[in-house]
Parts: C-alpha cells; sequence; structure tokens
C-alpha cells in the first residue's frame, strides 16, 4: 500500500514539475512573434483608436505573460465591433499560442 501510494505522489510531482517547467522556459523573438501575430489578428477588423493603441502594447510587450494580459483588452475590443460571442471565440483560439508559456491553470476558456 505504501509503494502504490509513493508510485502516485511521484507521478503527481512530476506533472506539476514538468508544467513549471515548461512554463518558464525562455521564449525566442519567434516566440513572441507568433503569439503577437495571432493577438493582432483577433483584432485585425477592429479599425478604432483604442485597436491601435492596443497593437503598439502588443508590439512593446516582452513575454508570453504580457501578450496574455492584454487579451481582455482585446476581447472588450472585438466585443464593441461584433459581439460577446465572436470574442469569446476569437480569444479562445488564442489559448493555443499560449500552451507551454503559461501555468496550464491560467489557460481558461471564455464562456
Amino acid at each position: 500500500m505504501e509503494t502504490a501510494l509513493i508510485s502516485v505522489l511521484t507521478r503527481i510531482f512530476r506533472v506539476n514539475l514538468a508544467s513549471r517547467q515548461r512554463a518558464h522556459r525562455s521564449p525566442t523573438l519567434k516566440d513572441l512573434a507568433r503569439i503577437r501575430q495571432q493577438l493582432e489578428r483577433s483584432i485585425a477588423d477592429c479599425p478604432s483608436e483604442p485597436a491601435a493603441r492596443l497593437r503598439k502594447q502588443i508590439d512593446q510587450a516582452r513575454s508570453p505573460q504580457e501578450l496574455w494580459l492584454l487579451r481582455n483588452d482585446a476581447y472588450q475590443l472585438i466585443s464593441q465591433q461584433h459581439d460577446q460571442s465572436i470574442a469569446a471565440e476569437r480569444i479562445n483560439r488564442l489559448i493555443q499560442c499560449f500552451e507551454g508559456w503559461l501555468e496550464p491553470k491560467q489557460l481558461v476558456r471564455i464562456k
């Protein structure tokens, strides 16, 4: 029984450690460019001044975490231009770009 418990605990720690290690690796310029491109694509049909400001913030972001925090602004812009369901759909498509850069528990879909 102790052996089974130790085995289960070992697997849990390995999974948690592996996800943390992936979330803390350093992105290359190419990685950041890919995430930026997808985020900018999500607001491509939003021609407003706030959208221009957001594009500038996206270009200036230095980490996947900073880009992740700009999702809310993108959601607001898309909602204003279209509606909330389209905004949620576009923002949820971005999640795959952030996998491996953020803790899995942060990668929550918008409903």
